[in-house]
């Protein structure tokens, strides 16, 4: 038997899985991260917390899968995007903790990139808008706040990377500091057409060049880890970004292919092959995951809160004892009976981006009960989840393509069969869940398998993708199109607060 370990570590959870050669599961293990908050709006792990219960995640689903090391093939990588490490290049310590994704401290420079007119700039190399989401402003906070942190980077002694980059260096003793281009374009600072660190952006924002680590497209060989590890030598052959990571694993190869992953948010991404489109509708180009040096590209849009208006109703409303309940609650009413919500907790991401929105619950009445509101906040995922896709349909009609004829999907709430047909209703398209959900690690595991000849090419990963539930739209497309402007009614009234 053939095995790939695939390393995955996200912002809650470091969890490492062990898959067979036909992308089956053999064995999981987890470990929770544990999170840091320091001030309102900021968020911080820590770098070595992260590297340790990784790596005793390995060990672990090596020991339940009765496998040691010489059974692996090569382990593939993906990560947490956009936060953000720096550390000693000679004691291989971090100078801080490591500034999450979430993390919004890096605004007020955000704020004053745009006013300066630097968005169109970095739209057109990156891909990206000016937000603190991104790496490149959050590293620029560590070199301005961290006390002798600038003067040691002018002197080569530090080196930048997201969770991938820091991973490799532990899992190599040093010896490599790489990333790949998934990642490297969540950063604010790669030049997506050409693959490389653009020194125009690297000057805007004052980030020495010896900090960059190397890229590589995402199937390669990146490193061969340190023997004492994990009692072999194994290459590192796969290394995507979580969402990048999940297309690949959903086999989305082609232009107008598109994923949607429901975890804490949401993460819709559609490939466009090998074709750079900013959008016209509020969404991301990014760069998809790359098996050779030719670039290829996603429009990607996020949801701030999917899974998490769960959490808040079990949480804050303390509606449900636990998130599986909310099912059987939502669907002990016929429908929403009229209620409305928007879970913009945090503001609203795409295709909206208003940082100042927040949320609202409408339509209530004297008949309103609990599991009207759990429904409606249930049905919230799938409406902010069609008002992405429709923006990317948009843009891909614009641009001379068709608009998403199916949406694959993954991630905790993709199981829920009431969202997952509400989710179909609303698009008018089929919703195709997979038999394996885990398809952010297996993205990694399928990367690494190809750089290392277990699969022979991405069509041989296509004939592995296999479909457990269709969902199949059953609403008029007159009700779906009237329940999509009561919803935009309300993200009007969220957005006036």
């Amino acid at each position: 038997m053939t095995y790939l370990l695939a390393l995955d570590q996200g912002t809650s959870s470091s969890r490492s899985i062990v898959f067979d050669a036909q992308g089956r599961i053999v064995a999981v293990a987890q470990r929770e991260v544990p999170q840091i908050y320091p001030q309102p709006g900021w968020v911080e792990h820590d770098p070595n917390e992260i590297w340790s219960g990784q790596l005793a995640t390995a060990r672990e689903v090596l020991s339940k899968a009765g496998l040691t090391a010489k059974d692996i093939r090569a382990i593939g990588i993906t990560n947490q995007r956009e936060t953000t490490v720096l550390w000693n290049r000679k004691t291989g310590q971090p100078v801080h903790n490591a500034i999450v994704w979430q993390d919004r401290r890096a605004e007020p420079l955000c704020a004053r990139l745009r006013e300066e007119g630097a968005g169109k700039l970095i739209c057109e190399r990156t891909g990206l808008i000016v937000d603190a989401y991104f790496s490149g402003t959050k590293l620029r906070w560590l070199l301005d706040n961290v006390p002798g942190a600038r003067a040691q980077a002018e002197r080569g002694e530090l080196a930048f990377g997201t969770v991938d980059s820091w991973l490799m260096w532990q899992l190599t003793g040093g010896r490599v500091h790489v990333t790949d281009v998934s990642n490297a374009s969540r950063t604010m600072l790669f030049n997506v057409h050409t693959n490389q660190w653009d020194a125009e952006l690297l000057a805007l924002l004052d980030i020495p060049a010896s900090l960059m680590p190397t890229v590589q497209p995402s199937s390669s060989h990146f490193a061969d880890t340190d023997a004492d590890l994990l009692g072999s030598v194994l290459p590192i052959g796969g290394v995507a970004g979580d969402q990048q990571s999940a297309l690949f694993g959903q086999a989305c190869f082609d232009a107008g292919m598109a994923k949607n992953t429901y975890g804490t948010g949401c993460f819709l991404l559609m490939h466009t092959g090998d074709a750079f489109r900013p959008s016209n509708n509020g969404l991301l180009v990014t760069s998809a995951a790359q098996v050779d040096a030719q670039p290829r590209y996603a429009m990607e849009g996020s949801v701030f809160v999917g899974g998490a208006v769960v959490q808040w109703l079990r949480d804050g409303l303390k509606a449900i004892p636990g998130s599986a309940q909310v099912q059987s609650l939502a669907e002990s009413v016929p429908d929403a009976g009229g209620v409305m919500m928007v879970p913009a907790f945090t503001g609203l991401g795409a295709p909206y981006w208003d940082a100042d929105a927040r949320g609202i619950i409408t339509g209530l009445t004297r008949g309103t009960s609990v599991a009207h509101i759990a429904r409606a906040a249930l049905e919230s995922i799938a409406y902010q989840s069609t008002a992405l896709l429709q923006a990317m349909s948009r843009d891909a009609v614009a641009a001379g393509g068709a608009p998403v004829s199916e949406l694959r999907v993954d991630g905790g709430a993709c199981v829920n069969d009431l969202l997952m047909q509400f989710q179909a209703d609303l698009l008018g398209i089929p919703v195709l869940r997979p038999e394996v959900v885990e398809t952010t690690a297996l993205g990694a595991a399928y990367l690494a398998g190809l750089s290392c000849g277990v699969f022979e090419n991405v069509e041989a990963l296509s004939k592995l993708w296999r479909v457990e539930r269709r969902f199949m739209p059953t609403m008029g497309r007159a009700q779906a199109e009237e329940a999509m402007a009561r919803w935009e009614r309300a993200v009007r009234q969220a957005r006036a607060q």
